[in-house]
């Protein structure tokens, strides 16, 4: 079995045929149940002795339990307690960050100051390659405030005409937060966005917040959160080469369901996450908010330090989980078992295996995102195009997460491709030529958003997508994850239909790139 875990199963989970599809023995732990009341109204601004010395022996907590606990100054937290916390950071861009700083002005008055300058971090990133005026004015108005707050860390831009005359300018905010540095093991992180779990790979706490909760932190540097159980996730075993991290994930969230995360954390453990790069963890954690989940985390070890290296000069502390610890639920995953899945329309847990959608037809290809628009994305899907050794047959769009990811594409070489980095590749390829880093058509947006599909079809398009979203009010998105034989594929990459690349699909042995279909509608979320 791929999947087990332990405890008595339920069998809500899934049928025979269900388990069939990825094996998971589900069995779960029964939660202590604590009473949802407020224990702390304000977190105390002075203490006779340090936190750690005062109260109850110490039981035992998960990683979670430990971050919160140091942020609420408290030597102590379980499960549903309701406690005031202290922020490291906060994060907004251009489409939370306007109504979070209207909602300060009016809250605390037109000239209150924000309680730390250098704790806020302000990236647009959304709507940016755009003439709508009323998505231009949301950078404005980023840029205003910034102005007045005497903001350190705003990543601004000015001409939209060329990126590269933006130095200031980063792109995708989940990205650029890891490349920036503002991600630190043990640290509590928030953004007006809803994939700021990304930063979880971090080994920190890292959630998303609406506007008006946005708002507040921005005023006083703190949030009434609620302690969330944990969900623990331990997965060994040798990852095939034809898998990628967002495998794992799609294979949990067609076990959990989107539901089955809601207001927990979810903690990802074992050799095959300690075997993951970066980008790949903030994968991982990316799309835990897709199973509901409060945050996602990943342990800080080795590969997080060197990855920090050249990245802050802030000390941190990495918290873990202590052994005995109690978790809601731990589940086991052999991932040497698993095979590539797809999670069709209209939902992230609507899995099936790849296999089963050979017969599947492409319109067109787009690459990027939070989820699939790092650098290791493009040096996959490089490696499957080259692998193929011939152009590709649909409209295929790639929009880097950021700049640095822009320059990597032109600049590092794709390992045995003979030195050719992987905008040769795409050229030869004939793919469009990388656009401006950004979220591009991830939600929409105006209508002259980067490859954004405005016109309604008679038939549906199809949209190969290495997007997190496949929900209606974004686009009707079908994920996924297309693999390439690494010796003489004969057929083009991205194909007219799924048929031929089934026939090879299951022999990968090295090549692949993760993707995610659209269901085309002619829109998402509109400004209009």
């Amino acid at each position: 079995m791929a999947f087990s875990t332990i405890a008595s199963p339920s069998s809500a989970f899934f049928s025979k045929k269900e388990l069939f599809l990825s094996p998971f023995l589900i069995k779960k732990f029964k939660a202590t149940t604590v009473p949802n009341k407020i224990v702390s109204v304000m977190a105390s601004s002075h203490s006779q002795r340090p936190p750690s010395t005062t109260g109850p022996v110490k039981g035992a907590m998960t990683m979670t339990q430990k971050i919160l606990a140091r942020v609420a100054e408290r030597s102590q937290l379980v499960p549903g307690e309701n406690v005031w916390v202290n922020v490291d950071v906060m994060m907004i861009h251009d489409i939370s960050g306007p109504g979070a700083i209207g909602i300060l002005k009016r809250e605390f008055g037109e000239d209150a100051k924000v309680w730390d300058r250098e704790k806020i971090v302000v990236i647009p990133d959304h709507y940016i390659f755009t003439s709508d005026d009323r998505a231009n004015r949301n950078v404005d108005i980023l840029r205003e405030f910034c102005i007045e707050q005497n903001i350190k860390y705003f990543y601004d831009i000015k001409d939209i005409n060329n990126f590269r005359a933006n130095p200031d300018y980063k792109g995708v905010c989940h990205v650029a937060l890891a490349q920036e540095g503002h991600c630190r093991p043990g640290e509590f992180l928030l953004g007006g966005d809803s994939h700021t779990c990304s930063a979880g790979a971090f080994g920190q706490f890292a959630s998303g917040i609406g506007s008006t909760d946005a708002a507040f932190v921005m005023g006083t540097g703190k949030l009434l959160l609620k302690v969330p159980p944990t969900l623990r996730f331990v997965m060994d075993g040798e990852m095939p080469s034809y898998l990628l991290a967002k495998d794992l994930i799609l294979h949990i969230l067609g076990e959990i369901t989107v539901s089955g995360g809601t207001y927990k954390s979810m903690e990802f453990v074992g050799s095959t996450v300690e075997s993951l790069n970066m980008e790949e963890r903030m994968t991982l954690c990316n799309m835990v908010v897709e199973a509901g989940g409060k945050n996602g985390i990943v342990p800080a070890d080795s590969t997080t330090y060197k990855y920090l290296e050249d990245k802050t000069s802030l000390a941190f502390e990495p918290v873990y989980s202590d052994e005995n610890a109690r978790f809601l639920s731990e589940y086991r995953l052999d991932v040497s078992k698993l095979e590539p899945v797809v999670a069709k329309p209209h939902s992230p847990d609507n899995r099936a295996l790849v296999r089963e959608c050979k017969d599947v037809k492409i319109d067109r290809v787009y690459i990027g995102s939070c989820t699939g628009g790092k650098t290791q994305d493009f040096l996959a899907a490089a490696k499957v195009f080259l692998a193929s050794g011939k152009k590709v047959n649909v409209p295929t769009f790639l929009v880097p997460a950021t700049q640095k990811v822009w320059m990597d594409i032109y600049t590092l070489p794709v390992p045995k491709s003979g030195g050719k980095t992987c905008s040769q590749i795409f050229e030869e390829a004939g793919c469009n030529t990388p656009a401006s880093p950004t979220c591009g058509a991830c939600v929409g947006g105006p209508r002259d958003i980067y490859a954004r599909m405005n016109e309604p079809q008679f038939d549906p398009m199809l949209c190969v997508q290495d997007n997190c979203h496949r929900f209606r009010w974004t686009l009707d998105i079908f994920s996924l994850i297309l693999v390439c034989d690494t010796i003489g594929v004969r057929r083009s990459m991205v194909y007219k239909s799924l048929q031929s690349f089934y026939k090879f699909s299951c022999k990968s042995s090295q090549m692949l790139v993760t993707f995610q279909f659209f269901l085309g509608f002619p829109f998402a979320v509109s400004l209009d």
